[in-house]
């Protein structure tokens, strides 16, 4: 099992979104790096939903819900769902993650722009509590 952070911009898509929804499609994601990541998912693994724009905070958790697949609209790019969990009890801010060493090296800091980031057990503890 692995642990994931999935970035979405609320006004497109929003963790309530997706709780509403249940289950959805993952998709949208273009970066290389994070399209190699969605294509490294397996189904069970758990993630951290983090919101990007003006909040900038993680905010709930999900749980791959299948196997990564093509995305339908253009096959060089990949897809996932995702089954809603639980929303967290308060958002964790960026500033707070920055702050944690578990974090130094984690391309959530490092590399603002990767919309698919693999966390340690720990920063999944962090963040899940």
């Amino acid at each position: 099992m692995a642990d994931w952070l999935l970035k979405t911009e609320p006004s497109a898509y929003s963790f309530d979104d997706l709780q509403k929804a249940g289950t959805a499609t993952w998709d949208g994601v273009a970066n290389p790096v994070a399209v190699k990541n969605i294509r490294s998912m397996k189904t069970g693994d758990r993630v951290v939903v983090y919101h990007t724009g003006g909040e900038k905070a993680a905010v709930g958790l999900a749980t791959v819900a299948s196997e990564p697949r093509d995305d339908a609209k253009d096959p060089r790019l990949a897809v996932v769902d995702l089954k809603a969990g639980q929303a967290l009890p308060a958002p964790i801010s960026l500033e707070t993650i920055k702050k944690n060493p578990l974090f130094s090296d984690s391309p959530l800091v490092r590399i603002g722009r990767l919309s698919v980031v693999p966390l340690t057990p720990q920063q999944y503890r962090f963040m899940a509590g």
